[in-house]
C-alpha cells in the first residue's frame, strides 16, 4: 500500500519490509506533480489499483507489485475523469479511430474514441495472437490512435502498431493509462501515459528468494 509522502518520496509495502521509491517509485509526466497529476494518483488510490504480492505480469516477467487496472475501469466516471486529464496530451496527436486490444484496452479505448468524437474497433486474440476480426477495417492512411491500459514491454502496442501497417493505416500515438515501464519502453510512434510506475521486475528464473516464497498469481490488468 502507499504510505504518506508525495511523488518519489512514497514508500511502499513489500513482503519484507518497507523499500524506498528508488526501488518503486512513481514518476508523473516526468516532472514536478501539478495538482492534476496528484488527482491521477488519488484516483488510483481510490480504486484500489494498486496490489502487492508476487504477480506474473502480461509480458511473462515477476514482480511483487501489479497495477489492476480493471478495478479503476469498474467505475465509469473515474474512468471518464481520467480520459479528461489525458486530453490535453493528446492534442499534438489528431486521430480518426482509437484501437485497442482486447481486453485491457476496451474501456480505455472506447472513453478516448468517445470523448474525441471518433470512430473506435478492437483487436483480439486467436491462437495466441492479436488479430483483426468482425468486419473491421481501415481505409488507406487512416490516423489511427492505439490505446491500452498498462504498458510494460508493449509487446500488444506492438502487435497493433504491425495491423496497422499491413492494414495501410497510420499509427499517430499509443496512449496508455499506466506506462509501468517508467519511460523505458519505446516505439516507432509517440508513447503517451497519464502514469508512469518503476517496480522492479524479475525473469522467471531470477526472482529473488523473499518474492518466491509467496504464490505466484496472474490477476490481469
Amino acid at each position: 500500500m502507499l504510505v504518506g509522502g508525495r511523488g518519489r518520496a512514497n514508500l511502499l509495502r513489500w513482503p519484507g519490509g518497507y523499500r524506498l521509491a528508488q526501488e518503486a517509485r512513481f514518476a508523473l509526466s516526468r516532472g514536478s506533480m501539478s495538482s492534476s497529476q496528484e488527482e491521477v494518483l488519488q484516483i488510483f488510490r481510490d480504486s484500489k489499483a494498486l496490489l502487492t504480492g508476487h504477480f506474473v505480469l502480461r509480458s511473462g516477467l515477476h514482480s511483487g507489485h501489479f497495477f489492476q487496472c480493471a478495478q479503476v475501469c469498474q467505475h465509469m466516471d473515474k474512468v471518464t475523469r481520467l480520459i479528461e486529464l489525458l486530453r490535453p496530451k493528446l492534442a499534438a496527436h489528431p486521430c480518426d479511430t482509437v484501437l485497442a486490444p482486447a481486453m485491457g484496452g476496451l474501456v480505455v479505448g472506447q472513453e478516448i474514441a468517445r470523448q474525441l468524437g471518433v470512430r473506435f474497433v478492437f483487436v483480439e486474440k486467436e491462437n495466441d495472437k492479436l488479430v483483426l476480426r468482425r468486419n473491421f477495417t481501415f481505409r488507406p492512411g487512416e490516423r489511427v490512435i492505439i490505446a491500452e491500459d498498462v504498458v510494460t514491454r508493449g509487446g500488444r502496442a506492438q502487435e497493433c502498431l504491425d495491423i496497422l501497417q499491413a492494414n495501410g493505416a497510420n499509427a499517430v500515438a499509443v496512449v496508455s493509462l499506466v506506462d509501468r515501464s517508467a519511460g523505458q519502453t519505446k516505439f516507432s510512434v509517440p508513447f503517451v501515459s497519464l502514469l508512469e510506475l518503476n517496480f522492479p521486475t524479475y525473469a522467471a528464473d531470477a526472482v529473488p528468494a523473499e518474492l518466491a516464497k509467496l504464490p505466484a498469481t496472474k490477476p490481469g490488468s
